[in-house]
């Protein structure tokens, strides 16, 4: 669609739903006048799964695993948020060699993440070997992973009362072979982001978000750090054994996409740190309950359950009437803030700067997606293929 106004030319460019700068299904509808950004709208959509309605149609053991697979590369975080809902409301209190390794676990996967959206940034600018490296090195935090948890992507390793299995009894060495190899790479990289001109210069002063503006526009995680806010719930409201470990809020005041990527790199190290604490200092005693115990039936309550996953606050809200089914399942993810309270990120850019933008955010399409369906008895309505595609296309403005 092309429009005019005054004597500049608009042109809106649709990036996606399928694009190569975006790994996975959403679009960006951008509105240019030549090279500079107007207006960037986000169309949502393309990977609703039902994951909420699915929940609450299954057993709260089936739930545990359900939400683990919101998201392949934040899994073991949605595992180990849902299962401190289902605790709340049980009354159970997991034993602390249990949380201790729960938290191992979290920090594991912070690693990984922060490796891979630094490595797609890498590819992003054009960095291609750096985005192999990186990806290389980022196979050494799956076997870690897998070492504690027996898988590398999918764990399901939080259960409601402890974990799925302890930490092995030589893994300590092998944890710290590979984890100082993993910090002496990861400020490797950091040197490269902090030094090469080219990095410098597609990412300083691009998309500067103000700690007000990302205060205002709800931001959570790195993003919302990169601009100075200290904010992580981790910190502010510690689960797991995050009370008991010491660690540092890592927060970058520039505001703009590189201090968004400077910020994962100090806290990977950061995390790796973590990881070292929590093993130096895990507590002796049981870690794995009696699988014919965990809880078939639940009675009454509600729970609302936060951790600090790699983008963000990751809330869980869960409600039980009593029985085998849980009467609702709300799952607010921080991709959801991140990638509609981010448009503001985009203003003043150049074409040519969206993806590095959208990119520094970190965004989690899978996580994100969500579609409540109300059925009443009095009125129900159903729509064909092709009429809700009408209806959707009349929604938003002619896009097919």
């Amino acid at each position: 669609m092309v429009t005019t106004k005054a004597r500049y030319r608009i042109v809106d460019i649709p990036i996606g739903p399928q694009h190569p700068a975006l790994h996975e299904p959403i679009m960006l509808r951008v509105k240019v006048d030549g090279e500079e950004v107007i207006e960037v709208s986000v169309v949502t959509g393309y990977n609703h799964r039902g994951i909420e309605k699915l929940a609450e149609l299954n057993t709260p053991i089936r739930v545990v695993y359900l939400c683990s697979r919101v998201c392949g590369i934040c899994n073991t975080v949605h595992n180990c948020c849902v299962v401190q809902g289902i605790e709340a409301i049980m009354g159970i209190e997991p034993p602390p060699r249990a949380n201790y390794l729960r938290t191992i676990a979290m920090e594991l996967e912070r690693i990984h993440s922060h490796y891979l959206i630094i490595a797609v940034l890498a590819e992003i600018l054009g960095f291609d070997s750096l985005f192999m490296l990186m990806m290389r090195d980022r196979e050494r935090v799956m076997y870690l992973k897998e070492l504690l948890t027996g898988q590398r992507v999918l764990s399901d390793y939080a259960i409601p009362g402890g974990v799925k299995r302890d930490l092995p009894s030589d893994a300590k060495d092998k944890f710290k072979k590979h984890l100082d190899y993993l910090e002496e790479r990861i400020k490797y990289y950091k040197r490269i982001f902090e030094r090469d001109p080219v990095i410098l210069r597609r990412t300083r002063g691009v998309g500067v978000i103000k700690a007000h503006e990302a205060i205002a526009h709800c931001l959570v995680g790195p993003t919302l750090r990169g601009s100075g806010v200290k904010s992580d719930v981790r910190y502010e409201d510690p689960h797991a054994a995050y009370g008991e470990i010491p660690f540092n809020v890592v927060t970058y005041p520039d505001g703009d996409s590189w201090a968004r990527m400077m910020v994962r790199f100090d806290e990977v190290i950061e995390s790796i740190n973590i990881v070292r604490y929590g093993l130096e200092h895990l507590p002796q005693g049981p870690a794995v309950p009696d699988p014919r115990k965990l809880p078939r039936v639940l009675p009454e309550g509600e729970a609302i359950s936060r951790v600090e996953a790699q983008r963000g606050e990751l809330c869980y809200h869960l409600i039980s009437k009593g029985g085998n089914r849980l009467y609702r399942v709300k799952i607010r993810t921080p991709s959801f803030n991140n990638i509609l309270g981010g448009v503001i990120g985009f203003r003043e850019a150049t074409l040519a700067d969206v993806p590095v933008i959208f990119g520094s955010y970190d965004p989690c399409i899978a996580c994100t997606e969500r579609v409540i369906v109300v059925e009443t008895k009095d009125s129900v309505r159903r729509y064909s293929l092709i009429e809700l595609g009408k209806y959707v296309n009349k929604k938003l403005g002619g896009v097919r």
